[in-house]
């Protein structure tokens, strides 16, 4: 069953960028047929990077161009689908879904729907994934991703006990999505490198080579945990 991966995080600057792009190296490393999609259209550097692969697609409140989106759900007929949402798309996302009826029709034609919210660990984050929960129920399953390399201790969501509550109300699976050391990232963005061409970049030395290997082992192993694309991995 193809899944529709939907990268949220509502904010902007919480690492949806870098989660979907560490997220399609690991399809192009486990050798996983997928499709990538940029909705930003304001900061696309999801396609930048991923130059001519990338299809694009916008979400909008317009009813004019409302079918604009319903590209994503046709390519993951045959394949899983990897968006990068936008900053604060989440009202043209639902209505694209309930308006369309995509959850019922998804289970027919067999594609179904996974959010993965990266947060910052911070309340304005948090809340918008609460928000994001409480919209679909559990409708939509969802992963919470802690982004690390922008929260290092995230004990105010372990022992927060409403926060608890909902993750294991709507059986939320929970990942610590690792941080890329500064220097590395830093020159990776400025260049728009794909972490392929990173793993070989002369410019880098051994160790920071090592320092991008030990980041994608520690990020596909969180992608691993969720279970989703490990029936992936197996169709490969």
């Amino acid at each position: 069953m193809p899944t529709i991966h939907l990268i949220d995080g509502e904010k902007g600057g919480v690492g949806k960028s870098l989660v979907t792009r560490t997220m399609i190296q690991y399809c192009l490393d486990k050798k996983i047929p997928f499709v990538p999609i940029e909705t930003d259209r304001s900061n696309p550097d999801v396609a930048g990077v991923y130059k001519g692969m990338c299809q694009y697609a916008v979400f909008t409140e317009d009813e004019r161009q409302a079918d604009k989106a319903d590209r994503i759900f046709e390519m993951a007929m045959s394949k899983p689908v990897i968006v990068n949402l936008a900053a604060q798309s989440h009202r043209a996302v639902k209505n694209w879904i309930e308006k369309n009826q995509l959850i019922e029709l998804g289970t027919a034609e067999g594609v179904s729907f996974c959010k993965w919210f990266v947060t910052t660990g911070g309340y304005d984050s948090l809340n918008l994934f609460v928000q994001s929960i409480n919209s679909y129920g559990d409708r939509v399953p969802h992963v919470l991703v802690r982004n690390c390399g922008l929260c290092d201790d995230w004990e105010h969501v372990d022992s927060d006990p409403n926060m608890q509550q909902l993750v294991q109300k709507y059986n939320v699976q929970v990942v610590d999505f690792p941080k890329l050391a500064y220097r590395e990232r830093n020159i990776i963005d400025q260049t728009r490198m794909t972490f392929s061409e990173a793993r070989e970049y002369k410019e880098f030395g051994i160790l920071s080579k090592q320092r991008i290997v030990h980041f994608l082992k520690l990020a596909y192993a969180a992608f691993e945990k969720v279970g989703i694309w490990y029936e992936e991995v197996k169709q490969a």
